[in-house]
């Protein structure tokens, strides 16, 4: 065997959506924070993120986190969270998966019953409390960075459907929902092709016509994500619903969505229908569960955000090396439109970034 590239890979999922873990062979990238890590690998070193991700070794559901040496004193470790198209400033299930991958192999120490991790993203720093039982990690509970509401019932016109109302809001990632009712989705996973195609068709148009911007931080994407909401119930005093988010280029998260759950969260506190405090049951399309509150108001810049605690379990599923043979034709992989939707090249990143300015 003669690679040029090796990576350890820890694959792992929380609660159905893949954030498998590369532990060895990346030492460090350039910059002053997480951030600076994250644009670098994107400008410099999306090379990595291919051959994680891309096929034959990766798939269209795999996300990937490149663990690094934290830049703020005050984190234990950093991470880098790459998805299909797109670097992303926070997820949270990656980070779930990370917090596990961290301390069910040993990197970092687990105590019992509860371990308290601080980790860089490139959002910022990110508290996990994370529940432990017989060197299991049972439960991690992550304090997201805030998130907040950008519109608010704004009308979206897109081909072939018409006028759809609309909300955007960012929890580490800047979604465009909707609610499936309008669209007549129940949100069942016979649904999953459609409700993929309809929401790449609103999250192209909505990120056209709505404009965003992070009040702190210009470079974080627009529009990337598309969140399809169920109606809100009550189940066992608490409040529940579900959603399916879609990810780029065209497939269902299988997890509730950690940041499509923050964002969610913001937009039922500025309408008046859930108080700080108050639980939340975000129930995916895959039937799996993330039980999540606001913990607190707070403001981003001169924008009203809340801040909200999102919680899940996450799964190692094996463990495994990663490597290209200088005589492989396929050195950083490819995509075929019949999984993908559309076939993703070099070029797709720049286009997202271009379109989001």
């Amino acid at each position: 065997m003669r690679w040029n590239k090796t990576f350890t890979m820890v694959n792992c999922h929380a609660e159905g959506e893949v954030g498998n873990v590369v532990t060895g062979g990346l030492i460090d990238v350039p910059g002053t924070t997480m951030f600076e890590k994250m644009m670098y690998l994107e400008e410099h070193g999306d090379t990595l993120r291919k051959i994680c991700l891309f096929e034959p070794r990766g798939s269209v559901n795999h996300n990937v986190n490149f663990i690094l040496p934290a830049t703020d004193p005050r984190a234990q470790m950093g991470y880098v969270i790459a998805e299909s198209t797109e670097y992303v400033a926070m997820s949270g299930s990656n980070t779930m998966c990370v917090a596990t991958v961290l301390l069910e192999t040993g990197i970092l120490p687990m105590q019992e019953p509860v371990t308290e991790l601080v980790l860089e993203s490139p959002a910022g720093l990110i508290h996990a409390r994370c529940e432990c039982e017989d060197g299991k990690v049972k439960r991690v509970a992550f304090t997201n960075q805030p998130a907040f509401v950008s519109h608010l019932d704004a009308n979206v016109e897109v081909p072939g459907l018409g006028t759809v109302k609309a909300d955007v809001a960012y929890g580490g990632m800047t979604y465009v929902l909707v609610g499936a009712e309008a669209l007549g989705f129940g949100i069942t996973p016979d649904e999953a092709r459609e409700i993929c195609e309809i929401g790449q068709k609103i999250k192209a148009a909505a990120a056209q016509q709505l404009p965003f911007s992070h009040p702190l931080n210009p470079l974080i994407k627009g529009i990337t994500n598309f969140e399809l909401t169920g109606p809100l119930q009550r189940e066992e005093g608490r409040l529940f619903a579900r959603n399916a988010v879609v990810v780029s280029p065209g497939r269902c998260d299988r997890s509730p969505c950690g940041t499509g759950t923050s964002a969610r969260l913001a937009v039922l506190h500025a309408r008046g229908l859930i108080g700080v405090g108050q639980t939340f049951i975000h129930e995916s399309i895959t039937g799996s569960r993330f039980e999540s509150r606001v913990e607190s108001r707070t403001k981003v810049g001169d924008v009203d955000a809340v801040v909200s605690v999102v919680a899940g379990q996450a799964w190692i599923t094996g463990i495994s090396q990663i490597g290209v043979d200088p005589t492989d034709r396929f050195q950083s992989g490819f995509t075929l439109a019949d999984t993908w939707l559309e076939a993703v090249d070099e070029k797709l990143i720049k286009t997202r970034h271009s379109n989001s300015d």
